[in-house]
């Protein structure tokens, strides 16, 4: 029987059986299916030029196919009655072997066990993957705790907008709470038992931007020595949160919009389309309207993320949930530290509702945490929250309040450089920052002297 009879016979027998067929008649053409199209399976035979019976075509062929995807089985067809050649394929990697003339149930029985036990091992590692990935990013999460008269619409819209599958975007300052909001869109949703995965898309560099969010395949670059599963894969079905994304430079913003537009997307390296169902929600503390005006952030980008927006108050303006918060970030760092009878004084909840919070509820969590530290019996003091006392810059008397949020971000960048001596990597990390997006906002605020 010649190749395409062969063929022909094949994909009769294949398509009866419900599969999708793609053939090609020889290595070449193997791989450039490979490049053009999402294969589940592949059954070749070892030899492809005519009177060529070695198999030593076939052979290398598998052992290229192994090195492109080590989890993509491989059936051999083999027409002699020795072993050798398919004793050689296994040693390769083939997954099975079936001789010629091939008998149509066996044929049938052995793909159908290859794919069963290829799934099983892809779902399995994307399984892995995304509790890695939820183990980085969802560890200790606070609930969205409070019941001031600034809170009670932000609790409205949550409830009206989490069981649609809109996006959202959700501003603030920093530290207000954006990502917990984002969590209990996603727990009060439909989607609530698929993952939900975070990432701060505003502090990608150009070189990982694609790789994070859409995934590569072993090979695209240097150090990729296996395929990997971006966060909108490990995402499907659940819910994005993009964080920073008003610090997303423009190329990255493109490359967004596609996926947004499409729910298709091209990992690094292949050619494959991928769909993904997706929800975004995104955050961030920059006025996106004044971005689009000033060319920093695209319109249409703008129109695909804030279907509906959630704006959070800042903590100044619903002080009296300073009480409800302070009392659950103890009581979760009385747990964690093995302190649990511990409570504040009144002194303390006063300092509390005193201090300005410039960082918000964040800081607010660090205060209580490291004033439980310092603590000595089961209270805390007022002394024991080491709050300082914040004066406005150039050393005037205007109160923190009456400061527009862009002098107070300048200030609080400055005093943080000034603290830890011009280096930007560690006052990034002390102001919640990523370093290429302190560096953004130091070339927006001009300021000099950072290493």
């Amino acid at each position: 029987m010649c190749i395409r009879a062969r063929l022909e016979a094949l994909r009769l027998l294949l398509k009866r059986d419900g599969y999708t067929v793609v053939s090609a008649q020889s290595p070449a053409g193997v791989k450039a299916t490979l490049d053009a199209e999402d294969v589940d399976l592949v059954l070749m035979d070892l030899n492809y030029a005519r009177d060529t019976t070695s198999g030593r075509e076939g052979l290398d062929l598998l052992g290229e196919l192994r090195a492109r995807d080590a989890l993509l089985p491989v059936v051999v067809m083999t027409a002699w009655g020795s072993v050798e050649g398919a004793v050689e394929a296994m040693r390769l990697g083939a997954r099975d072997y079936v001789q010629k003339p091939w008998d149509n149930t066996r044929l049938l029985a052995t793909l159908r066990t290859q794919l069963e036990w290829s799934r099983a091992v892809r779902r399995s590692r994307r399984l892995e993957e995304e509790n890695q990935h939820l183990r980085r990013e969802q560890g200790g999460r606070s609930p969205l705790v409070g019941e001031s008269r600034a809170m009670l619409p932000v609790r409205r819209l949550i409830e009206r907008v989490a069981p649609s599958a809109a996006p959202v975007l959700v501003t603030g300052e920093h530290g207000t709470g954006k990502e917990v909001v984002a969590r209990l869109l996603h727990a009060a949703s439909p989607r609530a038992d698929r993952p939900f995965v975070a990432v701060n898309s505003g502090g990608l560099s150009e070189g990982v931007f694609e790789s994070e969010l859409f995934g590569h395949v072993k090979g695209a670059f240097t150090d990729a020595k296996a395929d990997r599963i971006g966060c909108f894969e490990l995402a499907d079905g659940g819910t994005l949160f993009l964080d920073e994304i008003g610090n997303m430079p423009l190329a990255q913003q493109a490359k967004l919009l596609r996926v947004l537009q499409t729910g298709e997307l091209h990992p690094v390296g292949s050619s494959r389309t991928r769909r993904v169902d997706v929800r975004v929600v995104s955050a961030t503390n920059v006025d996106l309207g004044r971005a689009v005006v000033e060319g920093r952030f695209r319109e249409d980008l703008l129109y695909r993320l804030n279907t509906v927006e959630v704006q959070l108050p800042p903590l100044r303006e619903r002080r009296e949930d300073i009480p409800l918060l302070a009392a659950h970030f103890l009581a979760a760092q009385g747990q964690r530290y093995g302190r649990p009878g511990i409570h504040l004084a009144p002194g303390a909840m006063e300092a509390l509702i005193a201090y300005p919070w410039p960082g918000n509820v964040r800081e607010l969590e660090h205060a209580v945490e490291r004033a439980l530290l310092m603590a000595v019996g089961d209270r805390v003091e007022a002394e024991d929250l080491l709050l300082k006392r914040m004066s406005p810059p150039g050393g005037g008397s205007t109160r923190l309040e009456e400061m527009t949020l862009e002098e107070v971000e300048r200030y609080l960048i400055e005093r943080a450089l000034g603290r830890h001596d011009g280096n930007v990597s560690e006052a990034a990390k002390a102001l919640g920052l990523s370093r290429s997006a302190l560096y953004r906002r130091l070339q927006y605020y001009g300021i000099k002297g950072a290493r």
